[in-house]
């Protein structure tokens, strides 16, 4: 399985969608909206907001490591 480095976020507040670059090796808990300026975190359960909030979950989750 080739790892995905690349996730649309979409915001849970007004639906913005950006694509953006996933960090390889770190959790990413914070992202603030371009569109409505809301900072999003990582819903209960998840490790990040690409695990929540993305199209593809972190690197780490897709190849069945520990996240954080």
């Amino acid at each position: 399985m080739q790892v995905q480095l690349n996730s649309t976020l979409t915001c849970p507040f007004c639906s913005f969608k950006k694509e953006e670059a996933m960090p390889q090796d770190a959790c990413q808990f914070f992202y603030e909206c371009e569109a409505c300026k809301m900072v999003l975190k990582p819903k209960e359960g998840d490790c990040c907001v690409y695990c929540s909030f993305g199209s593809v979950p972190c690197p780490p989750i897709q190849i069945n490591k520990s996240c954080c």
